[in-house]
């Protein structure tokens, strides 16, 4: 079996990546159709013609096939925000990035890809599934930590600022998500991100004084 860091490994050459996303697209047509436990990582190997031993160079599990294009997207955000101006405030920066990563021509984002929406509807519904996608959710937000930890020159284990940027755009985003998937229309995921971003700048700050500890 492959190592954990050769799995999550985008890059094993042009013919490696093309089996990668052949074993991830088929996984996911077939969880579709029948479910997380209909499905058997025989099933996905048998519609690609490769063995089980080549499956296990790429995922450990069925559910990370399926998730595949998911982590894949968190990669691509990341390398947008990665590509923003230093001068940028991390928070800017990572609405920034979302924009290019909903935008690309090239790579098409959640809102243009076939089956998306399903998939993170049927995760919210499906226990194994739904935990794979919050480790890659969460993988991928500790890499933005990274980057904007690495923007502004500190440690993101003593300075709060990489970690609330980030959580505070990381959860923007998922809001808006969660409000596409359970309805409006299919080209409707950009707005509401750039609705939830809104918001989040129009939060009025608690008039509460803080209460001193005893």
């Amino acid at each position: 079996m492959g190592t954990e860091r050769e799995r999550r490994s985008p890059r094993r050459g042009p013919k490696g990546l093309r089996t990668r996303e052949a074993l991830g697209e088929a996984a996911l047509k077939l969880v579709l159709e029948h479910g997380t436990a209909g499905v058997s990582v025989e099933d996905v190997t048998d519609t690609v013609g490769v063995s089980r031993r080549t499956f296990s160079r790429y995922f450990a599990s069925k559910e990370e096939a399926v998730l595949d294009g998911i982590r894949a997207d968190c990669t691509r955000i990341n390398e947008a925000l990665a590509a923003r101006p230093a001068s940028e405030a991390p928070l800017t920066a990572y609405r920034a990035a979302l924009r290019s990563w909903l935008a690309d021509p090239v790579a098409p984002a959640w809102h243009r890809r076939d089956g998306v929406r399903e998939l993170l509807l049927l995760a919210e519904g499906e226990a194994s599934l739904r935990a794979v996608l919050r480790r890659i959710l969460l993988e991928g937000e500790a890499a933005s930590v990274r980057l904007v930890a690495a923007r502004l020159g500190v440690d993101p284990e003593g300075d709060l600022r990489p970690a609330v940027a980030v959580g505070s755009g990381a959860a923007t985003l998922l809001a808006a998500t969660r409000a596409w998937v359970l309805g409006g229309p299919r080209e409707a995921l950009p707005t509401l991100v750039e609705e939830a971003f809104a918001l989040l700048a129009t939060e009025p700050p608690p008039t509460d004084e803080p209460r001193t500890p005893l």
